[in-house]
């Protein structure tokens, strides 16, 4: 069996990581940590975890938080083909960059709507849609210029997008009037043999919240 990680289906950032593992062919034994009722806060949680957040990777006793790390790290180590996260220092760093805007602006962005409603939220205010929408902005006019988040082949900034992107449709529609250049690449991304890891926990994510939003 391999690395360890702890997860729920739903999350967009522990799908990133499945769909990483499923691309290079990593076996992960998945333990789902059940965050509705507290279990990211016990203890034993807190102490593989301080941020008590998922995804976390436990590889052997080395233990990785933050989806962005784990996949860099899956390829580093287990990537036959490292073309998912380039060794070339140029290339490496476009890619860095686009997991950092993600992890700082669009997964942020969508986060912040999303735990709104999660902690009770009736309305979702405009700015924060605002917020979202010009992220998804920057999105389409980075794809404007290449065919994938970081240039012509699909790598590990792809994966982070693509979980962020189709999660956070459900408040910014991905239309393809607004969106032409986002849509084209999600159709491409949606035809690669490991992309099925994101459907079901997709699915799972739009529907909690679809939930919570008619209450």
């Amino acid at each position: 069996m391999g690395p360890t990680l702890y997860m729920i289906p739903a999350s967009p950032a522990v799908r990133s990581v499945t769909i990483c593992a499923k691309a290079i062919g990593v076996d992960l034994n998945l333990k789902n940590v059940d965050l509705f009722s507290g279990e990211h806060l016990k203890p034993e949680y807190l102490k593989i975890n301080p941020q008590h957040t998922v995804p976390v990777l436990d590889d052997d006793g080395f233990i990785l938080a933050d989806s962005h790390a784990i996949m860099s790290y899956l390829v580093s180590k287990y990537g036959k083909d490292k073309s998912l996260y380039p060794t070339d220092l140029q290339q490496r760093a476009i890619v860095d960059h686009r997991l950092h805007f993600d992890s700082s602006i669009l997964f942020a962005r969508g986060a912040a709507i999303s735990g709104l409603l999660f902690g009770g939220g009736k309305e979702i205010p405009q700015k924060l849609l605002d917020n979202l929408s010009e992220a998804f902005q920057v999105v389409e006019k980075l794809l404007q210029k290449t065919k994938y988040a970081a240039g012509d082949q699909v790598t590990i900034a792809d994966l982070s997008f693509v979980t962020s992107l189709t999660s956070f449709a459900l408040f910014v529609p991905l239309t393809e009037a607004q969106f032409p250049k986002i849509t084209a690449w999600l159709k491409k991304m949606e035809e690669l043999p490991y992309y099925s890891e994101n459907k079901n926990g997709l699915e799972q994510y739009h529907q909690i919240l679809k939930t919570i939003m008619k209450k």
